[in-house]
């Protein structure tokens, strides 16, 4: 076995200590179609107002765009799969559904430390005269995680356009490590999707104009997490009871059936307060209450005012007479989008004020 492969083989084995269930390494060149599709997308205008995918596209285009001197990719995932059916909720109208990666501690955090962790081994491990650079990246740095992870064979991109692995199903975090090695390649993850629509089928906006194809402008996730103003109405009763994110895609995909939650890392575990929060406490939050509730989650950064337009959202389709009180207090908040939020939604409830 030469070094290379060595090496790959004793960095695969710490990964799995330091958490990640997944681990491959893709040469800096191996996803050479990312940029041409990220300029479609970007030219189709389907990343709506994320204007911060369109101001770095160009270091997202490649590794080598956002530093020239890397060589190689370390693809890494932590596995967040569920314990339970993130669809239970659906049609629990006084209750908010949170998307599943969300409900525990920031993956942000959690994943970022343990990449340093592991750079720092991979280091240690290297003779002293060998030259090398490392740099550790999660979701925040202009880099494309999925295409990377799949030419690493962590799995493949799937119809709705999130990875897929054939061990862990749609629930990975994904974080990269790129180094100036030159390591021992992976075979890529063959798109194993086959005929199946299932994502394409279950997505409550039709967010996917084709197979691999999302349309951020129509995603619930875009609109309740990404979109800063007021949600397009005729979003609003698609989105039903989510009021962070939106897991239907994934959920439906036949391959979770092998994603087994023991292996999903316990910073993940979901916080009690966060599987089922009740419409009613959200709409009553303040700042201040907001953020106790989030503090320690990734919820937090969107603020105040998009979750409580998002719980008014919800409310206006739960059909609850409960929540009229706490909607029509709203309507003199101080926030234009919760104001007109609540105001959708005590218009959808009508009758039941009478």
């Amino acid at each position: 076995m030469d070094q290379d492969k060595s090496l790959t083989d004793r960095l695969k084995a710490k990964a799995a200590e330091f958490g990640f269930a997944a681990c491959g390494v893709a040469r800096a060149d191996a996803a050479p179609r990312t940029a041409e599709r990220l300029r479609q997308w970007l030219g189709d205008g389907m990343h709506g107002g994320m204007i911060w995918m369109e101001e770095r596209s160009a270091q997202r285009e490649s590794p080598a765009a956002l530093w020239p001197e890397v060589r190689s990719v370390i693809a890494l995932g932590m596995s967040y799969a569920p314990a339970t059916d993130p669809l239970a909720l659906a049609d629990a109208g006084e209750i908010g559904r949170i998307s599943v990666y969300a409900q525990g501690g920031d993956y942000h955090d959690v994943i970022k430390r343990n990449l340093k962790a592991l750079a720092r081994w991979l280091v240690a491990e290297l003779p002293s005269d060998l030259p090398h650079d490392l740099k550790v990246f999660v979701d925040t740095a202009p880099v494309m995680e999925k295409p990377l992870a799949e030419a690493a064979g962590l799995g493949w991109q799937g119809k709705h356009t999130n990875l897929v692995s054939r061990t862990h199903g749609s629930w990975l975090f994904l974080g990269a490590i790129y180094t100036t090695l030159d390591l021992a390649p992976d075979s890529a993850g063959p798109d194993s999707c086959g005929s199946c629509d299932a994502c394409q089928r279950a997505c409550p906006t039709a967010a996917f104009p084709a197979p691999y194809r999302l349309d951020a402008r129509r995603c619930i996730s875009y609109l309740t997490i990404e979109h800063a103003g007021p949600i397009p109405e005729e979003f609003r009763a698609a989105i039903g009871n989510r009021i962070y994110g939106c897991d239907d895609c994934l959920a439906v995909c036949p391959w979770n059936k092998f994603a087994a939650s023991a292996h999903a890392n316990l910073a993940f575990a979901p916080r009690a307060e966060l599987t089922a929060p009740a419409l009613a406490d959200l709409l009553g939050l303040d700042d201040a209450g907001f953020r106790q509730v989030f503090a320690g989650s990734p919820i937090k950064r969107i603020g105040r005012d998009r979750m409580v337009r998002n719980a008014a959202i919800a409310a206006g389709n739960s059909g609850s007479a409960a929540l009229i009180a706490p909607l029509s207090r709203l309507l003199a908040d101080e926030s234009d989008v919760v104001r007109d939020a609540a105001g959708w939604a005590l218009a959808r409830l009508p009758a039941l004020s009478q």
